[in-house]
């Protein structure tokens, strides 16, 4: 029987509807490859055009088609020109998680075979962790709520009891998995602040008491400061990452450039019921228009997307595309010969479209568990 999945698509601003179209052919071709699956797309209107548009970043009927979804697919959004009036830079994406709650922001860091690194060491071609980080609270939830007076300006840390439960679950979990799969040594990290913030020394509280629940899972604590030495020391070791929303989103963007770049960093936004997939970069407006954009990271996220509906939906098929998507990514840059223009080289968004494309034709697919 053919599984089809309805996908939400927010084809975002600048690049992002640039590399948002050649992402869902590459979906589309694996799930071919694979038969008796495929995808309806539904493109739901947000960021900076639909602000000008209708006045709102975000429409409330796009939230909830794209809860209707069985997943969201988003590309980069915002626009630096295009701003609220107390200045900040709209961020519909950030909006999204906060009302679907999507509290688990998973940021994969994993060497692409061929990609330059900026590490000398030739074990960074072995690193393969990923940092999970709470996305609905932390410092971001003063969102919109920021005080500014003269002399003093205010943003205001939340952490709550609910919040930090789930994100650490989700984590354990994770970090299970992983060691089942042989992916790594089943060990999550708690990355905090707790010896100067009694906010982080509540976080670390809830890791512990929910770490004990996940006997077969080692778990180690590290300041925040310290990790993002050992992010640069040695990521080969690292497996998963836990820790609050601001502290995720700077060591994210570090474990971005340990891979070679924003164009080849893949995300997920997870929480219950819902799930968004995008690339970590963002609209880049300088160079839209031009082909210049790489898409790997919005490939990526597309595999991502397909491995989670896979794991939700039960769907072999689903996983096998998921997996093809990533195996065709190594391919096309195994050979150290696709430079992307923001490594350095000439290559822009239709070549590695090309290639990855090529390569999604010719990758043997992983056998199904």
């Amino acid at each position: 029987m053919s599984e089809t999945y309805q996908i939400a698509v927010f084809d975002g601003d600048g690049i992002g509807p640039e590399i948002t179209a050649p992402c869902l052919e590459i979906l589309d071709a694996a799930m071919a490859r694979v038969g008796e699956i495929d995808a309806r797309y539904t493109h739901l209107p947000a960021g900076a055009k639909a602000y000008l548009d209708e006045g709102v970043a975000l429409p409330d009927r796009s939230v909830a088609e794209a809860h209707k979804a069985d997943a969201i697919l988003l590309s980069a959004m915002g626009d630096p020109d295009i701003r609220y009036p107390d200045g900040t830079e709209l961020v519909p994406q950030i909006e999204l998680r906060i009302r679907l709650g999507l509290y688990a922001g998973v940021r994969p860091v994993r060497s692409i075979p061929g990609v330059r690194l900026p590490l000398g060491d030739a074990r960074a071609r072995d690193m393969d962790f990923v940092l999970v980080r709470e996305s609905t609270e932390g410092l971001f939830a003063s969102i919109g709520k920021g005080v500014v007076e003269q002399n003093e300006a205010r943003e205001t840390m939340v952490i709550t009891r609910k919040g930090t439960e789930d994100v650490v679950r989700f984590s354990l979990a994770l970090a299970d998995q992983r060691r089942r799969d042989g992916q790594g040594p089943g060990l999550l990290t708690c990355v905090d602040k707790a010896n100067v913030f009694s906010a982080f020394a509540f976080f670390r509280e809830i890791f512990d008491a929910e770490a004990a629940r996940f006997p077969d899972v080692r778990t180690n604590h590290a300041y925040v400061d310290a990790m993002a030495i050992e992010m640069l020391r040695r990521p080969w070791d690292l497996d998963v990452l836990v820790t609050e929303n601001m502290f995720g989103d700077i060591l994210s963007d570090l474990g971005a450039g340990l891979m070679g770049g924003l164009g080849f960093a893949p995300s997920a936004d997870i929480g219950d019921e819902d799930a968004v997939f995008q690339p970590c970069h963002g609209s880049a407006p300088d160079i839209a228009g031009k082909g210049l954009a790489n898409p790997t990271a919005m490939f990526l996220s597309g595999g991502m997307m397909l491995e989670w509906i896979g794991e939700r939906q039960g769907s072999a098929s689903a996983t096998k595309a998921g997996h093809l998507i990533r195996d065709a990514v190594d391919m096309a840059f195994s050979d150290g010969d696709l430079v992307t223009v923001d490594q350095g080289g000439e290559v822009g968004t239709r070549a590695v479209f090309d290639r990855v494309m090529q390569c999604l034709q010719k990758v043997t697919p992983r056998p199904t568990v």
